[in-house]
């Protein structure tokens, strides 16, 4: 078999081939990579960013006292303005969550159905004319078109021998406001109610009032917590010592109303009242003229 292989290759160029091939196998072999951890490496890196090491304790240290001082003066609340400025900025806050009560009552009555009119009665019997056409709609089978009845009441502080109590009272005394639908019956209902002398404008063909005219009168009834605790403790607050009033005003003399539901109007003086600060005035309402009490300070001279 040698001698074959001598022949067919003289040169020996395949003992060569083979013996270098087995060379190449060899070196394979002994190129053995081993496997990488790649956990192992990460650890060892993080090893050497330890927060104990030098370079950790090295980058804590770094500060630049004179920036440190500027932000802790600016934190401190050290004047009574800056105070005053944080408290008035938590408060703006709180009161952007508030509702307007006012705002919210002016909407829910342009949604109301019906027209709002006015009408006459007897001065003392606004409440009784009130419940007596309540029960009038209902009996007469006309409720579904006479919607609501007002008689518009406010808080008022009066001083009596002394003493500050407060009361309610009718705030437009001989009128009455009723939302409804003016057809022939409800016209018929509301006229013959006992204690009413007519509607306010055409007797048998009223006008409604106008809308702001209608929450400028009905807006008592609006629940302002604040304001009626505030009012309250007033009153109990002032009990036997309230100061009397320099009065600079006359009776008959002529006063223009210069802020509440009738500002703008003017009227006559028909009383004054110099402990509580307030006076009367006849104003012309609906072509009659209405007592008004008001404060010294919600009036002017003509």
């Amino acid at each position: 078999m040698a001698e074959d292989r001598n022949l067919s290759d003289p040169n020996d160029l395949f003992s060569a081939a083979e013996e270098q091939d087995s060379e190449v196998h060899e070196a394979q072999e002994g190129d053995y990579v081993e496997d990488v951890d790649a956990d192992s490496i990460i650890e060892q890196a993080d090893a050497k960013y330890d927060d104990d090491s030098d370079e950790a304790d090295i980058t804590s240290e770094v500060s630049d006292p004179e920036v440190d001082a500027f932000v802790n003066d600016v934190l401190d609340i050290d004047t009574s303005e800056e105070a005053a400025a944080q408290a008035a900025a938590t408060e703006d806050e709180s009161e952007v969550e508030e509702v307007d009560p006012y705002a919210e009552f002016k909407m829910e009555l342009r949604l109301k159905p019906g027209k709002w009119y006015v009408i006459h009665t007897y001065a003392g019997f606004e409440r009784k004319v009130r419940d007596n056409l309540n029960q009038r709609a209902q009996t007469m089978d006309v409720e579904d078109y006479i919607y609501e009845v007002q008689v518009p009441m406010e808080d008022v502080v009066e001083i009596k021998n002394g003493q500050r109590k407060m009361v309610t009272r009718v705030r437009i005394p001989g009128y009455v406001l009723v939302r409804m639908e003016l057809n022939e019956d409800t016209w018929s209902v509301v006229r013959h109610t006992p204690g009413v002398t007519g509607f306010v404008g055409n007797a048998h063909n009223p006008t409604p009032l106008r809308f702001k005219e209608a929450f400028d009168m009905l807006k008592s009834l609006v629940d302002v917590p604040e304001a009626s605790a505030a009012e309250s403790k007033k009153a109990e607050g002032g009990a036997g010592k309230a100061p009397v009033a320099e009065v600079d005003y006359e009776i008959g003399e002529t006063i223009t109303i210069k802020e509440g539901s009738f500002e703008g109007l003017t009227g006559s003086i028909s009383e004054i009242n110099p402990v509580s600060g307030k006076l009367t005035a006849l104003v012309s309402l609906f072509g009659r003229e209405t007592p008004v009490e008001l404060a010294f300070d919600q009036v002017s001279k003509l």
